[in-house]
C-alpha cells in the first residue's frame, strides 16, 4: 500500500509553517513574542455583530444544516453592498453565493473548474491558495509578476503565445497579499478586454477592498461594464470587520462560474453555522463606522511602523492598501535570505515576520509584516529589532531612538 500520495507529492512543504512552530515553541516557553506574522486582526467585530449571533444563537431552530450557497437575507446583503460600494447590480439568487471566508470560496472554485493538465496564471509572489488551490486540484500553475505595469501584460501576452495548452484561467489579487500592491480601474478594463480576447476567466481576490490609505477608494473588477461575462470576485469580512475566525466570505459575479462553484459546494458543505450568517447580515446592512474606524487604525499603525522601524534601521516602504507592509531585507543582511532572517528575527528580536519565500520564488528577498498589534506593541517591536540589527553590525540612524 503506497503513502505517496498523488496530490501530496505536489505540495512542498509550507516554508511558513517552519516559523510558525518555532513561534508557539517559543511562546510555550514562556517567551513575549511580537507576533507580527499572521494577518489576523487583534481587535473584537462590532457589538451590534457579536449581539445579532446570540440572539440567533438562542433560538431552537437555529442549530441544524443551513444553505450551502448562503441564506437569502445574506446574499441580498452582499448584493447591497455592491450597489452602494461600487455600484454593481448583482442577482443574489444566480450571482452571489456565499463561502467560508475566501480560501474555502477559491479552492472550491478551483475544484469546480480546473482538470488536470489545465494552466492557470497566477501571480508570483501571491498568497498560496492562488497557486495551491489549483494544484490540488491537478493544474499546472504559470506565474506572472503582480506589478501592475507593462511587463505584467507582456508577460500575459508570452504565457498565451508559447503556453500549452493555452491558459484558461488567470488570478488576481489586489490590493495584493502580500505586496500590497494597489490597481486603479483602468488596470481592470484592459485586463477585461484583454481576457475577452483570449477567452480566460478571471479570478480576482479583492479581500483588503476596505483597507485603503492613498485617498482612493479601492475598485473592484466588476465595476467595468461586462466584466461579469468573465470575472468573479472574492470578498470576505475577516479584515473589514475583524471577523477573520467567523470564517464569512462571498463570490460574486459570472453566473456560470457561480453555479459551478455551489454545484460542488452543495456536495462538500451546508454552509456556515446560521447564526453566523445572520451576524454577517448585521455586519453588512447596519452601522459602518467600524470600517473607517479599521482603515484609519490600520492607516496609523502602517505609519507607527515605518517610521519606527525606519529610525532602528530598517527602511520599509510605506503600504498603500491591506494590512501588512511587505518589506526588503535590510542590505547588509540580503544573503541571509527570508527564511533565515525571519527565524533569526523570532530567536534573537522575539519578533514573528513572515518569510517572503512563502509566498513564492519571487518573494525572495521579503518579509510581510502585519500590522495587528497595537502602538507600542509596533515600538517595542523596532527597539528589538534595532539591538538585533546592532548586533549583526548593521549601522542604524545616530538620532533618535525606536
Amino acid at each position: 500500500m503506497s503513502e505517496e500520495f498523488y496530490r501530496m507529492k505536489r505540495l512542498p512543504p509550507y516554508v511558513i509553517a517552519e516559523v510558525n512552530a518555532m513561534r508557539a515553541a517559543a511562546r510555550a516557553a514562556g517567551e513575549d513574542i511580537i507576533d507580527l506574522g499572521m494577518g489576523n486582526p487583534d481587535l473584537p467585530p462590532p457589538d451590534h455583530v457579536i449581539e445579532k449571533l446570540i440572539e440567533v444563537a438562542r433560538k431552537p431552530g437555529a442549530h441544524g444544516y443551513s444553505q450551502s450557497k448562503g441564506i437569502p437575507g445574506l446574499r441580498r446583503a452582499q448584493a447591497n453592498y455592491y450597489a452602494r460600494r461600487f455600484g454593481v447590480e448583482v442577482d443574489p439568487e444566480s450571482e452571489v453565493v456565499v463561502t467560508m471566508g475566501s480560501k474555502e470560496g477559491l479552492a472550491s472554485l478551483a475544484t469546480a473548474i480546473t482538470a488536470p493538465g489545465d494552466v492557470v496564471l497566477a501571480p508570483n509572489p501571491s498568497y498560496p491558495i492562488h497557486t495551491f488551490g489549483f494544484i490540488i486540484a491537478g493544474a499546472t500553475i504559470r506565474s506572472v509578476p503582480t506589478t501592475p505595469d507593462e511587463n505584467y501584460f507582456r508577460s500575459l501576452d508570452r504565457a498565451m503565445a508559447f503556453t500549452v495548452p493555452r491558459p484558461s484561467i488567470l488570478v488576481v489579487n489586489y490590493p495584493s497579499n502580500p505586496t500590497a500592491e494597489t490597481v486603479d480601474l483602468a488596470f481592470y478594463k484592459r485586463l477585461v478586454a484583454w481576457a475577452k480576447e483570449n477567452k480566460v476567466w478571471i479570478l480576482s481576490d479583492l479581500a483588503y477592498s476596505e483597507l485603503y490609505y492613498d485617498g482612493n477608494p479601492t475598485p473592484s473588477i466588476l465595476q467595468v461594464p461586462g466584466a461579469k461575462d468573465v470575472a468573479i470576485e472574492f470578498t470576505s469580512l475577516s479584515k473589514t470587520y475583524s471577523m477573520a475566525g467567523w470564517r464569512m466570505g462571498f463570490a460574486v459575479g459570472n453566473k456560470s462560474l457561480i453555479a459551478a462553484m455551489t454545484r460542488v459546494k452543495s456536495y462538500l458543505d451546508y454552509g456556515a453555522f446560521t447564526p453566523i450568517q445572520a451576524a454577517a447580515c448585521a455586519a453588512l446592512n447596519g452601522p459602518q463606522d467600524i470600517v473607517e474606524k479599521n482603515r484609519l487604525l490600520y492607516h496609523k499603525r502602517r505609519d507607527i511602523l515605518v517610521e519606527s522601524f525606519g529610525r532602528a534601521g530598517w527602511d520599509i516602504p510605506p503600504a498603500r492598501a491591506s494590512m501588512f507592509c511587505w518589506a526588503p531585507l535590510p542590505p547588509a543582511l540580503k544573503d541571509m535570505g527570508s527564511l533565515e532572517f525571519s527565524k533569526q528575527l523570532l530567536t534573537h528580536a522575539k519578533v514573528a515576520v513572515a518569510p517572503g519565500v512563502g509566498y513564492g520564488e519571487d518573494g525572495e528577498g521579503f518579509v510581510r509584516i502585519a500590522m495587528v498589534e497595537n502602538e507600542q506593541r509596533l515600538r517595542q517591536a523596532a527597539r528589538n529589532i534595532k539591538a538585533y540589527l546592532k548586533s549583526m553590525g548593521v549601522n542604524t540612524p545616530a538620532k533618535g531612538a525606536a
